[in-house]
């Protein structure tokens, strides 16, 4: 079945652009979500503005469509990603090059044509991450269906992969002033939760650590109020550098801060995900792993979960040399091709380190079905929700999709 012809269409993502580095130089709230001031990393507006995306279909010969979305994180241009993806600057490069080369091509097989796609060039520059993470979700999917599979068999197909026999763990997301979203995750069993961001120390942490404390006080008081008897979920939080920002980067400090916060949420398990963010990857290597030290010493048993400047496969195999990674928040758009995100969910599967499948909730509906269909695929520590932040709506389609393949997966093997 050959490629008959690519289409695009401009569309809307799940949720915003966040100017971080704004936010950490002291712009002033302006309610829940928006912040005054000018922006400062190249290419925003504004310090928070909508996302957008591109649909990438690929129509087959017999009429069926497999399509992908281009889509990126909302922290765009920091530790190492690319810079805001702009529709209009890369429909040209979709349409014209990219088309030509793709339209034609066999659908037999999806593996080769990915990696060609991701490693291509144009007038000397790969391709920006979300172009490449869309147009290799649309290969994917037009394999299955010129397969007649579901996207979880493919991969299993082409990289020798064990399918998953029940869906993943799935992490899900509440915001930190939604306390009725934090109430719907605990009602509906969140394996993992709340992925709470706390971006800035002023507002979200406290100079003296206690806002942070405070919400893991309330948290834990609520989950006890709430749950059902036998519900016992794990809890992780995004700290986005603030612990390296409110201790300079003290890696005792840090330690004794995190094991506070272990007591508090205690007796549910606990991951801290980007307690520190640094400025190159040696950088991140280097504290990550000095944190983690000073936690063992203390008898620390809380996990640290590695997301800036882990933004591709050769970032993780770099952490895991330097023995700096225990998990990794593998974020599907960062890392390009999807093909790469197949690789590192293997890698870290053989190598031990625990890994969530994630993204960002500044993706769509397609990217996280594509992305739970991975997950059956080659398996994880967890998934986590997307997209947009409501969680309700991510958990659906995780669910969702998840549950469909499995039951083609089990009803073809019958």
């Amino acid at each position: 079945m050959k490629i008959a012809k690519l289409v695009c269409s401009v569309g809307i993502s799940g949720f915003l652009y966040k100017d971080l580095a704004a936010i950490k130089a002291g712009a002033e709230p302006d309610g829940l979500l928006l912040y005054k001031g000018d922006p400062v990393t190249p290419g925003f507006k504004r310090i928070i503005q909508p996302g957008k995306t591109v649909s990438v279909m690929l129509v087959l010969e017999d009429g069926s469509v497999g399509f992908g979305d281009c889509a990126e994180v909302i922290l765009v241009g920091l530790a190492g990603r690319d810079g805001m993806f702009v529709p209009e600057e890369m429909l040209p490069i979709l349409e014209g090059p990219i088309a030509e080369r793709l339209e034609g091509r066999d659908m037999s097989r999806f593996r080769e044509l990915a990696e060609e796609i991701d490693s291509l060039e144009i007038d000397g520059k790969r391709l920006h991450t979300a172009v490449r993470y869309g147009v290799t979700q649309a290969l994917l999917d037009a394999a299955a269906h010129a397969s007649r599979l579901t996207m979880a068999e493919i991969v299993a197909r082409e990289y020798g992969s064990t399918l998953r026999t029940e869906r993943l763990p799935i992490l899900a997301g509440a915001l930190r002033a939604d306390w009725a979203q934090h109430d719907r995750m605990i009602l509906k069993r969140a394996d993992v939760l709340p992925h709470t961001p706390f971006l800035s120390v002023r507002d979200h942490v406290g100079f003296e650590g206690e806002k942070l404390v405070a919400y893991m006080e309330r948290l834990a008081a609520r989950l006890e109020e709430i749950k059902d008897p036998d519900y016992h979920p794990r809890i992780h939080i995004d700290l986005y550098g603030t612990m390296g920002e409110l201790f300079d980067n003290d890696a005792e400090k840090i330690a004794e801060y995190l094991g506070r916060l272990e007591r508090i949420i205690a007796p549910y398990d606990l991951l801290v995900e980007s307690p520190v963010v640094a400025s190159s990857r040696q950088g991140q290597i280097d504290i990550y792993r000095a944190i983690r030290k000073a936690m063992d010493e203390r008898g620390i048993k809380a996990g640290l979960v590695i997301d800036e400047w882990a933004n591709t496969l050769d970032d993780i195999k770099a952490f895991k040399a330097a023995g700096a990674i225990q998990n990794v928040q593998i974020k599907t758009p960062d890392m390009g091709g999807v093909n790469n995100t197949i690789e590192a969910l293997i890698f870290c599967r053989e190598n031990g380190i625990g890994a969530c499948l994630g993204g960002t909730s500044n993706e769509t509906d397609q990217s996280a079905r594509v992305t739970a269909q991975l997950g059956i695929a080659c398996g994880a520590e967890m998934i986590s929700t997307k997209p947009g932040q409501g969680s309700d709506e991510g958990w659906m389609i995780l669910v969702n999709e998840m549950e469909r393949a499995l039951a083609l997966i089990r009803a073809r093997a019958a």
